[in-house]
């Protein structure tokens, strides 16, 4: 589950927090996402539907936006849903220590979290999880 006025992840097993973890969001970080480039995390269920390392981000895990009810708002629009939204870790980088990311919301839609704290979500979340995201 992830609340993003709280900044907040939070694993749920059998209606149970697990543990709740402190996140980044897009740059625009008020709203559901509306269409591809405007800085905003999506809204809704979505899935954990692959997942892959990165060069500029670490370990990542892909979320299965845009669902259904995304691509009929944004084909309403005529506008393009966009994708590849994920939950990622944050940059290695000499220029900018990694607390820094994790002070501000900086995505261009997808959620971070610190390295350290991603690698356990890595390993407790399995490929084929709901994911909820709300405002």
């Amino acid at each position: 589950l992830v609340l993003k006025s709280a900044h907040q992840l939070q694993l749920i097993s059998r209606g149970k927090v697990l543990k709740t973890y402190r996140i980044s969001l897009g740059k625009q970080p008020k709203g559901a996402k509306l269409r591809e480039g405007d800085q905003r995390t999506p809204e809704g269920f979505y899935w954990i539907d692959w997942r892959k390392t990165s060069e500029n981000y670490n370990l990542a895990m892909h979320i299965s936006y845009p669902n259904s009810r995304d691509k009929a708002q944004a084909s309403k629009k005529g506008v393009a849903a966009g994708g590849m939204i994920m939950i990622h870790g944050t940059p290695i980088a000499d220029d900018y220590p990694e607390w820094y990311f994790s002070t501000l919301d900086w995505t261009n839609g997808c959620i971070a979290m610190k390295n350290d704290e991603m690698r356990e979500v890595w390993e407790r979340v399995k490929d084929g999880t709901l994911i909820e995201i709300r405002p």
